[in-house]
């Protein structure tokens, strides 16, 4: 191989800063090189990481593998010892041109591997701009960095560090040249993104950021968030919901239970009562907004009756998009030294609880039947409705906003009638 390839894995926000990544080892003149930008939400993303460097160097026997991400910072050493991996960066490192420089040769011990330093001295995200997102036709824009909040099953904080956000200008001039590049569709994204502006001056909120961002860049069609917690929502993100049709009909929320009891074991801060009050208001304000959300089963002490909690939150606020993860025990989490569950009871309530996201997501689709949708069209043969139901649209040219109507789905995605690319 020759250049620079990246694999990615995790968040939307990993994805946009793999474009960064791609960037500086490029300015570096890194060549021959594979980064693997890694999540360490779960010991399966970690594995899956693992996996895909040893394949990697079986594949590519003679390219520099340079590890880096939120698995990197939180287990440096495991990685450094891995005989297939030539150096170890940090989710600081990595975003900078000098550390794809001066890397140590191969075959060298595991701590001359190491570019990690403490996440939690950074205090400030700096502005990174790039003008493409690599097989997306919606852009991802960094509008914070790090967690504030200790849930007692993350790990992440420790990866990310704690809260920052990008200044409002940095991100108004990243979505101008996005827009000025074809992208008609803009997501921001964070690890915490509505904690956004509490350590800037004024402390602008999310909501106050979306809103300034459509003012000032009235060529941008689409905006998205990436994940909220439903908690930290505030006037101005409500207002968007009600009254600004370029502000998109979904909502992803960060919900990881149902029930009270473990709601408060996770330290979380929201009661499942706030949930579905924000859920009721949502619907109100706009009612065609489906809602996405993330929800852990056998967390530590789950009984049967609290996992039905859960389930039961799910049918209650009509998730339309339920993302199920079974509880992983992270080393260095309070939640590891709890309790635990077997591993067979928390796989098989995990997949109860996807018995019950797939029943809901079927009935989202029966409900779009028959319905007009505006859908934005993407590089393999499907697109994405405004609140984000996935449409097999063959035929139709990547990029454009296409009005068509729903005739029925399969189970997986919708299916349309006739189209009218909008070329504005």
């Amino acid at each position: 191989m020759s250049g620079v390839e990246v694999i990615t894995f995790g968040c939307r926000l990993n994805t946009y800063e793999s474009e960064v990544m791609r960037a500086q080892a490029e300015k570096a003149g890194l060549n021959n090189a594979i980064l693997v930008n890694t999540c360490a939400v779960t010991g399966e993303a970690v594995r899956q990481a693992r996996q895909a460097i040893r394949r990697a160097r079986r594949e590519n026997p003679h390219a520099r593998i340079i590890v880096t991400g939120c698995a990197a910072q939180t287990e440096k050493q495991t990685f450094a010892e891995m005989a297939e991996v030539d150096a170890v960066l940090g989710n600081e490192e990595k975003l900078k041109s000098a550390s794809y420089r001066g890397l140590p040769d191969f075959g060298v011990s595991a701590e001359e591997k190491l570019r990690v330093n403490d996440i939690m001295s950074v205090r400030a995200t700096a502005p990174q701009m790039v003008k493409h997102i690599d097989g997306h036709v919606r852009a991802f824009i960094q509008v914070q960095n790090g967690c504030d909040h200790r849930c007692t099953f993350c790990i992440i904080p420790y990866g990310r560090g704690n809260s920052r956000s990008v200044p409002m200008g940095a991100v108004v001039e990243q979505a101008r040249s996005l827009v000025e590049g074809g992208y008609r569709e803009i997501v921001l994204t964070g690890v915490d993104a509505t904690s956004y502006g509490a350590d800037l001056p004024g402390q602008p909120s999310l909501g106050f950021l979306a809103k300034t961002l459509l003012k000032q860049v009235p060529e941008i069609r689409r905006l998205r968030l990436s994940s909220i917690d439903s908690i930290e929502a505030d006037r101005h993100l409500l207002d968007l919901i009600a009254d600004e049709p370029r502000f998109m009909p979904h909502l992803h929320l960060s919900l990881q239970h149902g029930d009270d009891m473990i709601l408060k074991r996770m330290k979380r801060r929201h009661l499942r009562a706030d949930a579905l009050a924000f859920v009721e208001e949502v619907r109100r304000l706009r009612p065609e907004t489906s809602l996405g959300a993330d929800m852990i089963a056998g967390f530590p002490t789950e009984t049967e009756e609290m996992f039905a909690n859960a389930a039961s939150l799910a049918e209650e606020a009509r998730i339309a998009h339920l993302h199920v993860f079974p509880y992983s025990p992270r080393p260095g989490t309070p939640a590891a030294r709890m309790p635990q569950l077997d591993r067979a009871l928390v796989k098989e309530r995990a997949a109860r609880l996807r018995e019950t996201g797939q029943r809901l997501h079927q009935a989202h689709l029966d409900g779009m039947v028959g319905s007009r949708q505006s859908l934005l069209v993407e590089n393999n043969g499907l697109a994405h409705t405004e609140n984000f139901t996935l449409v097999a649209a063959p035929g139709l040219r990547p990029r454009d906003l296409v009005p068509v109507t729903i005739t029925g789905h399969n189970g997986r995605h919708l299916n349309m009638q006739s189209m009218a690319a909008d070329a504005a």
